[in-house]
């Protein structure tokens, strides 16, 4: 057996605190790598970037179609009404496409939203680029009032021809906590 001291008591902790520092060290350091690159391999949790995409130069494909479904889910314990306008378009690859979400506070008091996005099949997200979305943002609300959240995004021309659905996912997580007292009406 291992002895660090003479004292067995202290030798326990000591190992047991060993352990909790690398069990520690292994979520962050080697979990998370692992989880990206198995949602790569299943095709799962398509990662969208956080920031607007710059729009190039390009022409329409009027040659192809794209079905681009929309999906919007509420987090445990957000109470808005959240949904899409639409829950698919057909669009053709280069097209800019303009879009909008609803949501709806129905309680009493100010709250501050954030959507996170997903994209599937996984290996679309790098071809769906969004111009212009709520997602970048934090999105205030006042208590018993409602909001349109635009979306814009662009279809790549490059988009490989097997993937012909792309699924848009936003879950809307409630951050007021997080933003303390800066609050804001829309």
């Amino acid at each position: 057996m291992l002895r660090l001291t003479n004292n067995p008591g202290t030798d326990t902790a000591l190992k047991l605190a060993a352990v909790a520092c690398v069990m520690f060290a292994f979520v962050f350091v080697v979990m998370v790598p692992l989880y990206d690159v198995m949602c790569d391999v299943l095709g799962i949790n398509g990662k969208t970037s956080g920031s607007a995409y710059t729009a190039v130069p390009a022409q329409v494909d009027t040659s192809r179609q794209v079905t681009v479904q929309f999906i919007a889910t509420n987090n445990d314990g957000m109470p808005w009404v959240f949904r899409p306008e639409v829950r698919q378009l057909t669009v053709h690859p280069g097209e800019a496409v303009d879009m909008l979400f609803h949501a709806t506070n129905p309680t009493g008091a100010a709250m501050v939203a954030q959507a996170i996005p997903s994209v599937t099949p996984s290996r679309a997200a790098a071809y769906f680029h969004k111009t212009e979305c709520f997602c970048f943002d934090q999105q205030p609300l006042e208590g018993r009032s409602a909001a349109e959240m635009p979306l814009q995004f662009v279809v790549d021309q490059a988009l490989p021809g097997d993937i012909r659905t792309i699924t848009l996912s936003y879950t809307l997580f409630d951050v007021t906590a997080m933003t303390g007292d800066k609050i804001a009406a829309r």
